[in-house]
């Protein structure tokens, strides 16, 4: 009976305050907010020191290439290392010139294209008595000076073959293949500009008592603008003239599409170029002039050169000059951005015959030796290769270069 009884029971709870109820609940929050905190303020000092030792780390390595750099380029080598070879059988009457990379081989025979294992990419026959390369960076032609032939070449081969009416005295390619000649015989001599088939685009003749004789002549990179170097005297007087042509809109309304002529007086203007789509420069015997202007380019500094001009080389960014010192033995290497301000002045010994603008270097050779300034000024190297430099070239890679001898290709490291 009694468990019968104790069925029938049960507990009664005492029903939670309401209000007891929202505090604790509340409280509950607000310790579950603490946990959360608790774990984002760790996330975040996790963050922190990760960052920093990020930033440090990236400090260190930053640190450590600038001491790399400055110790491969503010010191002089003079000694080189082959690290690569590839011969390309003896053949001295081989030329060789820089071209997308890679190097043109040439001479009277033909023509072929070197990448930079030395394996030959694709060749070309012809004969010329003369021949010669001028170079872009995505174009160039071999040209029979003297002759009558003309090829326009491109990294995958020649692209384009001209046969002219009279000798070739120089010749300039566009990026696109457009080419520009002055052609002379003995008593006159005409420019002309051809496209990459051959055909004739434009056809100036030039007079003696007018214009003047043509020394030298430019092609934009699209083609669209030729400067010509003019050179006459009068009264005894010597006087060079530099004329741009424009083929575009530009010049359609303009006699011989004539844009702009800038004239100087005592003075022999022999060496025209294009650094960019919207700089030109001349060289002359006393001065260098600088022009600004895509469609009509316009003198923007005019420089004298008070000592004797060896030689004028550029690229896209830099004039460089090389010039006789008067009064003291050896040269001056002298060095200018397209707004002519001087970026290097360096004095140096030695006589060499090629010169040339590599980027940020200066590469002067002759025979074996070779000197190399950059562009801060330091002399990077001065000394001897294994064998005379037909050409040389910096390649990726530190203090590397490619050079081609007789012996055919190597691959070298500037070394202590």
């Amino acid at each position: 009976m009694k468990r019968q009884r104790d069925r029938n029971l049960h507990v009664v709870r005492e029903q939670e305050d309401p209000t007891d109820r929202i505090v604790r609940e509340i409280l509950d929050e607000l310790n579950s907010e603490d946990d959360f905190q608790d774990v984002e303020d760790a996330g975040r000092k996790k963050k922190r020191t990760l960052r920093r030792r990020w930033v440090a780390g990236i400090v260190l390595l930053l640190a450590v290439a600038a001491g790399v750099y400055l110790l491969v380029n503010l010191q002089t080598y003079g000694n080189v290392r082959v690290t690569d070879s590839y011969p390309g059988g003896k053949a001295a009457n081989n030329s060789y010139r820089e071209f997308a990379g890679g190097v043109l081989k040439y001479s009277r025979d033909g023509i072929s294209y070197l990448d930079q294992k030395g394996e030959e990419q694709w060749n070309h026959s012809y004969q010329m008595k003369n021949p010669y390369i001028e170079a872009g960076k995505a174009s160039a032609v071999a040209a029979d000076k003297g002759g009558n032939d003309i090829l326009v070449i491109q990294e995958d081969g020649v692209r384009g073959e001209i046969h002219t009416a009279m000798p070739i005295e120089k010749v300039s390619v566009s990026e696109q293949g457009i080419v520009a000649a002055v052609l002379k015989n003995d008593s006159s001599a005409e420019i002309l500009c051809y496209d990459i088939a051959g055909n004739i685009l434009v056809e100036h003749k030039t007079s003696s008592v007018g214009t003047g004789y043509p020394l030298d002549i430019a092609l934009s990179e699209d083609g669209k603008t030729l400067q010509v170097l003019y050179f006459y005297t009068q009264d005894g007087a010597i006087t060079s003239k530099v004329m741009y042509y424009n083929f575009g809109e530009a010049g359609k309304q303009k006699t011989d599409n004539q844009v702009s002529s800038h004239e100087y007086k005592d003075t022999i203007m022999a060496s025209g170029f294009f650094l960019d789509s919207d700089t030109s420069a001349a060289g002359g015997d006393n001065c260098l002039a600088i022009y600004h202007g895509k469609d009509v380019p316009e003198e923007k500094v005019r420089i004298a050169i008070d000592k004797e001009i060896k030689s004028v080389v550029h690229n896209e960014r830099y004039i460089g000059l090389v010039l006789k010192n008067e009064g003291k033995e050896g040269y001056e290497l002298r060095l200018y951005n397209g707004d002519g301000k001087v970026v290097i002045s360096k004095d140096f010994n030695g006589d060499y015959s090629n010169v040339k603008l590599c980027g940020r270097q200066v590469i002067l050779y002759e025979g074996k030796k070779c000197s190399i300034f950059m562009r801060n000024g330091i002399q990077k190297f001065d000394g001897e290769m294994e064998n005379s430099i037909m050409e040389i070239f910096p390649v990726a890679g530190v203090n590397k270069y490619i050079v081609m001898s007789a012996d055919g290709m190597e691959k070298i490291r500037l070394v202590k």
